[in-house]
């Protein structure tokens, strides 16, 4: 399940490449498994994204997280650092990755803190009631839109969803003819989800480029209309 996009950041290499390495790296068991992980190839959040997701989760102080996209454990696992007496649910549907995350919260002690939830997010996020404190959002890209109702309903007034990778390796800008057809669902359903959330009139959001394009949302009543 290798990411193309991982070898086309958006920000200049030299940049990108001073982030990862002069930033304060992870330490422990944690630290291992990223570093594992990048050997392997996984595609988990880079390291410039790591440090932002700390920082930011350290602002907030979550107790209930919500990820949707568990791949092998290892956001979830970060998260989990930062909830205290609180908890992570997080959802995956790919069997391989179901499996390598178990073992890694068995190996990290986070069995108790992390709830992974088995199945296709579709049917699994109308089954939850929240709210979350922190949202963070790293699934199938051409979902996003479909997923974003059920988001903002789980979602705390004053929370934070978090959704990753929305630049596409910059090329979300792309005339979509210009696209391989095999990416142009998710090319347009991308594009279509970030005018959504841009242009709402309840809703807060800022673009950040760190790995492939971070957009943080807030929503500012507790129902949103779509």
């Amino acid at each position: 399940m290798l990411n193309e996009m991982m070898d086309r950041p958006v920000v200049d290499a030299r940049l990108v490449e001073y982030m990862r390495t002069k930033q304060k790296p992870l330490a422990g068991a944690i630290g291992e498994l990223e570093e594992i992980a990048h050997k392997r190839r996984v595609p988990i959040i880079p390291h410039e994204t790591v440090v932002f997701l700390q920082f930011l989760l350290g602002q907030i102080k979550p107790k209930e997280v919500l990820e949707i996209g568990a791949a092998i454990g290892f956001s979830s696992s970060l998260m989990a650092q930062f909830v205290g007496e609180g908890h992570v649910t997080t959802i995956d549907r790919f069997d391989l990755m179901i499996k390598e995350a178990k073992i890694n919260y068995e190996k990290l002690g986070l069995t108790e803190k992390v709830t992974l939830l088995e199945g296709d997010a579709a049917a699994i996020l109308p089954t939850l009631t929240g709210p979350y404190d922190f949202m963070f959002m790293d699934s199938a890209k051409s979902k996003y839109l479909s997923f974003l109702p059920e988001c903002l309903r789980l979602l705390k007034v004053g929370g934070v969803l978090m959704v990753d990778d929305v630049f596409q390796g910059g090329t979300i800008l792309d005339p979509i003819e210009e696209i391989p057809r095999k990416n142009r669902s998710i090319h347009r359903k991308l594009n279509q989800f970030l005018d959504v959330v841009m242009t709402h009139p309840d809703l807060t959001s800022t673009l950040v480029p760190l790995g492939d394009g971070i957009l943080l949302i807030t929503k500012e009543k507790e129902t949103i209309s779509l």
